[in-house]
Parts: C-alpha cells; structure tokens; sequence
C-alpha cells in the first residue's frame, strides 16, 4: 500500500496477515520495500511465530525476487502461493484488511513524517489485533491467539451501577 506524509515522504506499507486468525502480525513502513526488506520482516516473524506451510502473496517485485524465493524455499522452508494477477479476491484475507487500514487509518489520519506514520500505524495494527476498538466477530479470534495484548485487555466487565430510586423532587412553589 502507498501513501505520503506532509513532508512529502512516501510510504509503503508491508502487511502480513495470519489467514487462520486474522491478526495482522506486522506492518511494515517504509519509504520503499526491496526484497531484503521483505526477508528481514518475514525472518523475525518466522523467529516468533514460527513457519507457516504457505506464504500468500500477490506477484509484486518484492515477492518475486529470486532472494525472496530462494530464502523461502531453502532457508524457511515455505511454499509459496502466489495470486493470480488481477484476482484480488484470491487473497482475500489481506485485501479485507488493507481496505480497513486504509479506511480507517490512512485516510483518517495526517502523518508529519515517516516516524509519525510508524508510530500511528502500529497503534492501528494493535487496536486491530484486539488491544482496542475492533469488529466483534473477529475479535474474540485475534484474542485468543494474540497472547501480548491480553495483559492489556479488560478481561472483567464493568461493574454495574446500583439503581437508586429517589423520590420525585416537589417544586416548593407547587406545595
């Protein structure tokens, strides 16, 4: 994804979904995003999260370079699944949220810089993981398996309110 700060920065975003339970595990902000990039962000997620059996992308230069695919398939030991060119759809579970990042961040906020734009992005990426406000459904899914933001998430409800009945107040003038 592509944006500009004030400044005239550009940006591009890296975004990697987990398919299964729609937690966006990173976005990455850069001025531009090469192949190294790519191999850095997805080495430290693999370090965390471990492999998965299948890397989902579309056919941009960034995932089709030969350092790209050479790492995947010899270093990580992960197949690829590339989208058809023009078919969106294939890669639904990114499109979905590349559409939410955009609506509800990109479009929504003025980035100063590059920091400014790492810094709010990432607060989108944890509110979208359940550390904040997001979709109900999905929710409960990301929840479950995001162990870092549950430490910060009311697991209590919020107490109820006892109702007092106080008796109707008579203007002193009507008595």
């Amino acid at each position: 994804m592509f944006d500009a700060c004030a400044n005239g920065q550009q940006l591009k975003c890296l975004t990697v979904i987990d398919e299964f339970t729609r937690e966006c595990l990173a976005i990455d902000v850069a001025g531009s995003i090469r192949s190294g990039r790519v191999i850095e962000v997805l080495t430290r997620l693999v370090s965390i999260h471990g492999a998965p059996k299948y890397l989902r992308s579309d056919n941009g230069p960034e995932f089709v370079s030969r350092a790209v695919l050479r790492w995947l398939t010899h270093e990580a030991r992960i197949d690829t699944a590339f989208i058809d060119p023009g078919k969106p759809w294939q890669n639904g579970s990114n499109e979905s949220f590349n559409g939410k990042l955009r609506d509800e961040c990109l479009a929504m906020q003025w980035f100063k810089n590059r920091i400014d734009a790492k810094i709010l992005i990432e607060e989108f990426r944890r509110g979208y993981n359940g550390c904040g406000p997001t979709l109900a459904s999905a929710n409960s899914r990301r929840q479950s398996s995001n162990r870092s933001c549950q430490q910060q998430t009311r697991k209590e409800p919020f107490p109820k309110r006892k109702q007092v009945r106080r008796k109707p107040e008579v203007n002193p003038a009507c008595k």
